[in-house]
């Protein structure tokens, strides 16, 4: 089939606190797509987007949802009953992968280093220290880095948010040990880890407006890192992509333990973002693939039962 003939309904939206981001990431991989040939439908996805899809017929599904929902395996199998293939990874890994502390305890059984951590109720979190600060409290499976919060030498209680009626962002959180140091991006393409991205945030830490508003950090690409460094970050980013059984595009986190001297773990990405001042566009761009190629691919890619 032609990319003319070829229908793609591009999800983005849907109801997760990282809706607008998801908006974001949809528009460009819906634009992208156009250029590259495609026939495509743009899906904002609401509670009824099983019915949506079955009366539009798409040939393929392009997921640039993210978040709850989008992310964790519920769309994935509604497009897995309806026998729509689809981008990005399938049920059983977008479901480890977005549960932060299960994904962890996973990695680290096969070598990954990781951050000592455990998870408790953010009742508990909100009433006292969970451990020696500094420490981060973080939500189990949220994006963006919605949610987390560092807390500093000085702070003589945990952050007041975590008692507020408002929270919405689930009753159990993962409470980690404070890793210093430089942070690190790797995507895996087609099984394969691209360059690494040296991020240097320019608020607090790599929070929300350092993502996603414009000059919010500098990314050096590639990395100002030695090649054993650098091939040490691939190694582990393949191993978080094949570990928990990634498919199509990820991207992994690190931070770079002086103490211990080596990357620490943060988070894999099943669905990273694809929007203007996203990761992975810059990543492929770098390695010669424009975004509409790297879109394009990831529909060739695109297969149910994944």
């Amino acid at each position: 089939m032609s990319r003319a003939d070829t229908h793609v309904a591009v999800l983005m939206g849907g109801w997760s606190a990282e809706r607008e981001v998801s908006l974001s990431s949809g528009r460009g991989c819906s634009a992208a797509l156009r250029e590259a040939g495609y026939r495509v439908t743009d899906v904002d996805a609401g509670h009824d987007v099983a019915q949506v899809l079955a009366e539009l017929k798409p040939d393929v599904v392009f997921n640039a949802l993210h978040g709850p929902w989008g992310e964790d395996g519920c769309v994935q199998g509604v497009l897995e009953v309806l026998e729509l293939p689809y981008t990005h990874s399938g049920v059983l890994a977008s479901a480890l992968a977005i549960d932060k502390q299960r994904a962890k305890h996973l990695l680290a059984n096969q070598g990954m280093p990781v951050a000592e951590g455990r998870v408790m109720s953010r009742t508990e979190a909100a009433g006292s220290h969970a451990m020696d600060v500094p420490y981060v409290i973080k939500p189990l499976d949220q994006g963006s880095s919605i949610g987390v919060f560092i807390v500093r030498e000085g702070d003589n209680r945990p952050p007041s948010e975590l008692s507020d009626p408002k929270w919405d962002l689930g009753d159990e959180v993962m409470v980690e040990a404070f890793v210093t140091g430089r942070e690190f991006t790797c995507a895996v393409i087609d099984d394969k880890a691209w360059e690494v991205i040296e991020i240097r945030p320019r608020t607090a830490f790599y929070d929300y407006e350092a993502k996603y508003a414009d000059g919010g950090s500098e990314h050096l690409l590639p990395a100002p890192i030695d090649d054993t460094l650098k091939g040490r970050i691939q190694e582990l980013s393949l191993l978080a992509h094949r570990g928990l059984g990634c498919r199509g595009v990820s991207r992994s986190d690190f931070i770079f333990d002086e103490a211990r001297g080596e990357p620490v773990f943060l988070e894999v990405n099943t669905q990273p973002g694809m929007t203007p001042t996203s990761l992975v566009p810059e990543i492929a761009a770098h390695g010669g693939m424009s975004f509409p190629e790297l879109v394009a691919w990831m529909v060739e890619d695109a297969s149910c039962r994944r």
